[in-house]
């Protein structure tokens, strides 16, 4: 059958195909990644392997007001709860548009993780175990954020050295963490696990470093094997979908070491090398870009669009502008796609006009094959013939819809991963684009126009089967976006109805020309 196709069929159904097997991997086979089991003893959440160049450091249990907390960070935005470790142990975010299923604030740390933000972990194991033993002291034990940053200090007095934690805390959800020891001591400091919220297979989620030469290092959830090391990387996050937990300003003789803990299930830990005086720049938050450029601008890499992100984040960047002149997600998602179809137009009616010419001549190609039939040489060469006659090109139609699919994955990336449509809401019944439509109108609606686009098209497919296949690719696409967000559904709705109006206008001029050249013959 596959060799009775034309090019511009191979092309279509290859694309189709893809596109269905892509869906089917995301939905299926990426597997969904666990959240640290909140019943981990706390034995467990001390076993590690401290990094690298350390000693082996056994079970140790931290004291048990380990969880005591000695500080809270309130601002309009978030609260922080710092422990008796001097470490950040829970960390909340306030506002709408940070509400859990139950209509509780979203909770990004949870103290029952293996490793919390902050947390120092020493190389030495009589040094390390006497740390987890030794509370620090606080010298403010709330603070309220205003408007000016806060600094919280923290001490901690061990029998070889003071170790002094100067936290400077600021409304935008970033701090300044400095840190100082009275005399060198070997030890790590960590960003964190990764924020407590579900990580799906939409998206990464695991540990990112920027690296000295400004590429990405990207080490998902499952797939620590081994410890790795990088040096002279401007930051280190653990990044879900939405949200992160970073630090940056890491020196070059500062090491990044990602390594696992037993409890983690190969899942990347963060850790610092750090110096007797050591100053970091933190974030604890969403991957929004107004959240991510108050802190610093250079930190935007955190938010990532995978294989795409290339072509994403100019996309992403066309969007945020759209929406700061409009206000509303939806409406930048239609005028974006309108954008990108226009800049695509004039590829894309060369494509339709070619299959609206190679439509007429089917009659001729068909006498060709019946007459070649047994020499497919002298067919080729007599078809190819008859196209440059004509001025119709048989991979006309192939080049735009090529161009189309790495801007949908990329528009696709730029959706799912965008915490901004979270909670934003459209018109009428859509009131969350980055979720499905609850009442499946626009997956509907993309479907039938699908079925439209189909209709009014031009085809020359000469097997049956072939046009079953794509005649119910309308139905296949549509149940799958049922459970596709909203915002990726109504990109998709609105390109079907450009395509629809475009294809129109082709078929119509083609109709007029034929009708005219009619009426000439006839005189």
């Amino acid at each position: 059958m596959l060799d009775k196709m034309s090019a511009q069929q191979r092309v279509i159904l290859a694309i189709s195909l893809a596109f269905l097997f892509y869906v089917l991997y995301v939905y299926f086979f990426i597997p969904q990644q666990s959240i640290p089991n909140q019943n981990t003893t706390q034995a467990e959440s001390v076993l590690s392997k401290v990094p690298s160049d350390a000693s082996e450091v056994k079970s140790i249990p931290y004291s048990e007001n380990k969880d005591e907390v000695i500080t809270y960070v309130k601002s309009d935005d978030f609260e922080i709860h710092i422990d008796k470790m001097g470490r950040i142990s829970k960390y909340f975010l306030n506002g709408e548009n940070y509400k859990d299923d139950n209509g509780e604030r979203i909770q990004l740390i949870d103290k029952s993780f293996d490793l919390l933000p902050l947390e120092i972990r020493f190389s030495d194991a009589s040094l390390y175990k006497e740390a987890i033993e030794t509370s620090y002291r606080a010298d403010i034990s709330e603070i309220l954020l205003e408007n000016e940053p806060q600094i919280l200090t923290l001490i901690q007095k061990l029998s070889d050295v003071d170790v002094t934690k100067k936290i400077t805390f600021t409304k935008d959800k970033g701090y300044l963490v400095e840190i100082s020891l009275s005399q060198p001591k070997s030890y790590f400091i960590s960003t964190g696990f990764r924020p407590n919220q579900l990580a799906d297979g939409y998206a990464f989620h695991g540990a990112i470093i920027k690296k000295a030469d400004g590429s990405l290092a990207k080490i998902d959830d499952g797939d620590v094997k081994k410890q790795e090391d990088f040096t002279s990387a401007s930051f280190a996050a653990a990044s879900d979908r939405y949200y992160t937990t970073l630090l940056a300003g890491i020196n070059a003789d500062e090491r990044i070491d990602v390594s696992i803990l037993p409890s983690s299930k190969q899942d990347p830990n963060i850790f610092i090398k750090g110096k007797e005086n050591l100053k970091l720049q933190g974030y604890i938050g969403p991957k929004s870009r107004a959240a991510i450029y108050a802190v610093d601008e250079r930190l935007d890499d955190v938010i990532e669009y995978g294989f795409f992100t290339l072509l994403s984040k100019p996309i992403f960047s066309l969007l945020y502008f759209i929406h700061s002149k409009i206000g509303n997600w939806g409406w930048s998602i239609v005028i974006i796609t309108i954008l990108i179809r226009l800049v695509l137009y004039p590829l894309t009616y060369r494509g339709m006009v070619s299959m609206n010419k190679i439509k007429d001549l089917m009659p001729k190609v068909k006498e060709l094959q019946e007459k070649y039939k047994d020499d497919n040489q002298k067919l080729n060469i007599h078809m190819m013939d008859l196209y440059k006659k004509h001025g119709a090109n048989p991979m006309g139609g192939c080049l735009p819809i090529l161009l189309q699919i790495p801007i949908f994955f990329a528009i696709y990336r730029v959706l799912v991963n965008t915490i901004e449509l979270k909670n934003a809401e459209w018109i009428l019944w859509v009131q969350d684009l980055a979720i499905r439509d609850p009442y499946y109108i626009l997956p509907i609606a993309m479907g039938l126009t699908m079925f439209l686009q189909q209709k009014i098209t031009p085809t020359n497919f000469t097997d049956p089967t072939q046009e079953k296949i794509m005649k119910l690719l309308p139905l296949i696409f549509t149940v799958f976006f049922l459970w596709f967000p909203a915002g990726l559904t109504l990109y998709w709705f609105i390109n079907n109805l450009f395509s629809i109006g475009q294809q129109m206008y082709v078929n119509r001029i083609f109709k007029h020309k034929k009708i005219k050249a009619e009426k000439e013959k006839a005189q």
